[in-house]
């Protein structure tokens, strides 16, 4: 048996779909009481983490005023918060909304719609990203660029233990609708490029509104339910064209030193507990 090391927590949002205040998303969904309530959630957690990673879909339109919106929902989180942007998000309105996330600036002083890849160093873990946008589109793209940044970004640190992210998973989850518009170029070079990194111990992704797993080029493969709607579980042709309210949430991924990285799905709603096993 291991020691008991406390350990260091990477909490991931996804899909967000803020709008601006007092607009419903879908006219249905109030996704900013959601995320208000997946904020309250991380800070019930047993010890702050050292970040929060939102996958994509942040806003519902991309527009300015959402991400307006989406900045003071997290502002109360106890840690810092790396966003990355989805097929529903505008690069240019994102980074406007927040100037101060130097990891969201382009090098280009012209291009305000340039990719958003970062590097970002946790203690005994790395975390990497990817951009998988295609402007005005649902689906997501690798092209050689990105993926070439990526591989460059793995080769400088092998040993290390790494996260790659992304917004659109790059496998099919037999949900018919949404496989349609995952990742549609780009995941056979992903795939050649994680397969030759073992340090790569998963890719996280968003956009299913769903908790799924596989095994993938070697690794985990898990994408975060949102921390509002769901989409529907249908697995018929054609299916998953639509959402549900089930429980939203989010995933915690935990690690400690010589021990490999955990990931647990957890809820926004506060619940009764905990209770001993053994009551007196």
């Amino acid at each position: 048996m291991l020691p008991s090391v406390p350990p260091h927590l990477l909490v991931q949002f996804s899909d967000t779909h803020i709008s601006p205040p007092g607009t419903l998303a879908y006219g249905r969904v109030d996704t900013a009481a959601h995320l208000k309530q997946a904020v309250a959630a991380v800070d019930r957690l047993s010890h702050a983490p050292l970040a929060v990673l939102v996958t994509g879909d942040l806003a519902n339109h991309g527009d300015d005023q959402a991400y307006r919106h989406l900045r003071e929902l997290l502002a109360p989180l106890p840690c810092p918060v790396y966003l990355m942007p989805g097929n529903h998000d505008d690069r240019a309105a994102l980074r406007r909304a927040f100037p101060d996330h130097a990891y969201l600036q382009s090098n280009s002083t012209t291009d305000a719609d340039a990719f958003i890849q970062y590097d970002i160093a946790f203690p005994g873990l790395r975390l990497l990203t990817l951009d998988t946008v295609v402007p005005h589109a649902s689906h997501g793209s690798l092209c050689a660029n990105r993926i070439g940044w990526l591989a460059e970004r793995l080769a400088e640190a092998p040993d290390t233990p790494t996260i790659v992210a992304l917004h659109h998973p790059p496998f099919r989850a037999f949900l018919d609708y949404m496989d349609g518009i995952g990742l549609r170029e780009g995941g056979d070079a992903l795939a050649e490029v994680v397969s030759q990194h073992p340090q790569v111990c998963r890719v996280v992704c968003g956009h299913l509104h769903r908790s799924v797993q596989t095994h993938w080029a070697g690794t985990v493969v898990q994408t975060a339910p949102s921390t509002a709607h769901q989409v529907w579980l249908d697995f018929s042709p054609g299916g998953a064209n639509g959402f549900g309210m089930e429980p939203p949430g989010f995933l915690v991924h935990a690690w400690a030193p010589d021990q490999p990285l955990v990931t647990h799905l957890t809820f926004n709603s506060r619940f009764e507990g905990p209770y001993p096993f053994r009551p007196g």
